[in-house]
């Protein structure tokens, strides 16, 4: 059983409220018989629940605050669940229906925000989006709950064991970031260290952790619950779902993708000047994608002026009759011209050269390829044994796309992302990330994201191009107007 706190609201009403279980948890643990995949819920020693700050009766008196304001109806209309069928296969449903959990505030919270410690962390690579993300959730936290310890972790997991990588958060440490690219809190790769991370978490008092990531970071999510929970500390842990790369299952699409696409068509326009002021000319971009290339197909669809895009969940061939190499070669003779789009890690599509390299990076995954000079020297030779004079320029603007400030688009999801996990933390869940799904913003247990997978060959927790059912990879092909690049026997 839970009580209410007997409390003063911020207009001055009191509220006295009787002994109950929490509404919402039972509901949730019933629920999960007809299909609902729910966050965790908190469990604690404290019987206590709390009125959210936000409520009121619909009228705001300080124009500073963000307190008091939303009445009591709006909070009584909120609820239910999202019909999540849309982001599962069938083989995952097997003819049932799957629900999430709507983000949204809540009026009952398990925490006293003047008990509050947060933190806050990036991890992984850079992604537009990244400060707005953490400017939202200090001022969710700081104006809507009034949460008065907030911090940064700088340089990702490693930083909360590193000494000086703790910094408090004020108005003025984030009034402005959201207009700039990048990370305030700097970001790394690795560093993942639980034991290490979870004394850390335990001896500064954090109860609530909002971690900012991708597939690799929401597995150490997913281990930090678990390892708060089995030495005795109530906190709940958060993650924002991050990739620039858009490859994180079930969910629509993630910050920054929208930013990405739009910024690659200033690379892909350049391109297609480039082959088309000098006869025989070739543009070649590579864009981001080192298991999912996303951000190439969308961009090539998106700019229509792309002759061939690969990316590495399609099969080709660089030689040979029906190879990319001598699709090349006859398109210069015919149009004098070939705009060509590749993902980074477009080299394991390939099935008639040994593309591979050696060694791993700090989060450990594989060294990649360099695909795109392959291709450069590699048409520059094949065109002139043909007796072509090609003029090839290659543009590669990863780092310069990926450090850019998040376009509009991407501003508003990343608020609302951020806004969704603070008021998820509030109401007691753990283990979850927040996600854009069915177009709206949904609690995804991140037990289930990092052992859920989409497409041929996807890793668990990693969404991969389905080039053999998705319609999208198709249109694709009739936009490029390219084939298969396969010499079939």
């Amino acid at each position: 059983m839970f009580t209410f706190l007997t409390r003063k609201s911020p207009l001055g009403l009191i509220r006295a409220i009787g002994t109950y279980d929490i509404i919402e948890h039972k509901a949730i643990i019933s629920d999960q018989s007809i299909g609902l995949l729910p966050p965790k819920l908190l469990t604690g020693t404290s019987n206590e629940i709390y009125i959210n700050p936000m409520l009121g009766n619909g009228y705001k008196n300080d124009v500073n605050s963000g307190q008091g304001f939303i009445p009591e109806a709006i909070f009584s209309k909120l609820g239910g669940y999202i019909n999540a069928n849309s982001a599962f296969s069938n083989d995952f449903l097997q003819g049932k229906s799957a629900y999430l959990v709507k983000g949204y505030p809540r009026k009952q919270i398990i925490m006293n925000p003047q008990k509050v410690k947060a933190c806050i962390v990036t991890c992984g690579g850079l992604c537009p989006g990244l400060n707005v993300v953490i400017r939202e959730l200090y001022m969710t936290l700081h104006y809507n709950y009034g949460v008065p310890e907030i911090y940064g972790i700088r340089d990702g997991y490693k930083g909360f064991y590193t000494p000086g990588c703790l910094q408090e958060f004020n108005t003025s440490t984030v009034h402005d970031i959201h207009l700039k690219g990048g990370t305030i809190l700097r970001t790394s790769r690795g560093g993942w260290d639980k034991d290490k991370i979870s004394n850390s978490i335990i001896n500064n008092g954090f109860n609530q952790i909002y971690i900012i990531g991708g597939d690799g970071t929401h597995r150490g999510i997913a281990s930090l619950v678990n390892e708060l929970s089995s030495k005795g500390h109530f906190a709940s842990v958060v993650g924002v779902t991050k990739t620039i790369d858009n490859d994180i299952p079930i969910i629509d699409r993630s910050f920054g993708f929208d930013t990405s696409v739009e910024e690659a068509q200033k690379a892909i326009d350049s391109a297609d000047i480039e082959a088309n002021s000098i006869e025989n000319g070739v543009g070649l971009v590579k864009l981001m994608g080192r298991n999912s290339g996303f951000i190439a197909l969308h961009s090539s669809i998106a700019n229509r002026n792309v002759n061939l895009c690969l990316i590495p969940e399609s099969d080709y061939e660089l030689e040979g009759p029906n190879g990319v190499y001598a699709y090349i070669a006859n398109r210069l003779k015919v149009k004098s011209h070939a705009v060509i789009v590749v993902a980074e890690g477009a080299a394991t599509g390939c099935k008639d050269q040994d593309l591979r390299n050696t060694g791993k990076d700090a989060s450990g995954n594989l060294a990649l390829y360099d695909i795109g000079k392959h291709l450069k020297d590699g048409i520059a030779k094949y065109c002139k044994n043909q007796g072509i004079d090609v003029t090839l320029k290659y543009i590669d603007p990863t780092y310069m796309i990926r450090s850019i400030p998040a376009n509009s688009t991407d501003k508003k999801l990343c608020t609302m992302l951020a806004q969704a996990a603070v008021h998820g933390a509030f109401a007691g869940f753990t283990g979850f990330s927040v996600g854009l799904v069915a177009n709206q913003i949904a609690y995804l247990p991140v037990d289930l994201m990092t052992k859920i997978y989409e497409g041929k060959n996807a890793s668990p927790g990693q969404r991969k191009v389905d080039v053999d059912n998705n319609m999208m990879w198709w249109k694709l092909m009739s936009s490029t107007g390219q084939p298969s690049f396969r010499n079939l026997v």
